[in-house]
């Protein structure tokens, strides 16, 4: 469903990668991995249509990206946490939610919050929170924004041991019914089921 063939990126004068190709069906997930510099956040941004790649294609169901139905049908989660530091994790997930044309009720929202670690803490500003506290409420949109492939661009930093597990298990479970996904990260990840294939 997700295939990238010959795909080559170029920073100035320097060339990142080149002759990058895979294709993801439903149920697996690739993990990207490299030391830092060799151009895995630019690989995400080529996927996901935010830079233009120097060579290469990448289709979504067959059709050019970045298209209308690639934007529903996909989220991002940039390593930076993405939030409004004056907002509340509630208001977070809303506008978010808002800017990408999704009604979102408030027990969505409070259920999602819970499952990340976050109950006490839905009315909080963000500006309050941990790092990890932060990064937890950035990935709340994995439940309540409805998407076939997730694009998480180091989404474990920061991140704690049980956190570290429980995105895992989410993963996992997005895999389990016909979800796809591409990671970067520096470390294993914990991710149970779905076939799993590196970069």
């Amino acid at each position: 469903m997700l295939n990238v063939s010959d795909l080559a990126c170029s920073r100035g004068e320097r060339r990142l990668f080149a002759n990058v190709g895979f294709s993801l069906a439903p149920g697996e997930w690739l993990h990207v991995q490299g030391e830092n510099g060799a151009g895995k956040t630019s690989l995400m941004r080529l996927l996901v249509g935010l830079s233009p790649a120097d060579a290469g294609t990448i289709l979504w169901r067959n059709e050019p990206t970045p298209s209308a139905e690639f934007r529903r049908d996909m989220i991002y989660l940039g390593h930076h946490a993405a939030v409004k530091e004056d907002l509340t994790p509630l208001e977070n997930l809303r506008l978010a939610a808002a800017l990408d044309g999704i009604e979102l009720d408030e027990h969505a929202s409070m259920a999602a919050l819970i499952r990340l670690g976050l109950r006490g803490r839905e009315e909080l500003p963000v500006r309050v929170l941990s790092a990890g506290q932060k990064r937890r409420v950035l990935l709340a949109r994995l439940l309540t924004r409805p998407a076939v492939l997730w694009v998480l661009d180091e989404a474990f930093n920061a991140l704690d041991v049980s956190a570290v597990k429980l995105l895992g298990e989410l993963i996992g479970e997005h895999l389990a019914v016909g979800g796809m996904a591409v990671l970067t990260s520096h470390q294993p990840l914990p991710v149970p089921g779905g076939k799993a294939l590196m970069l």
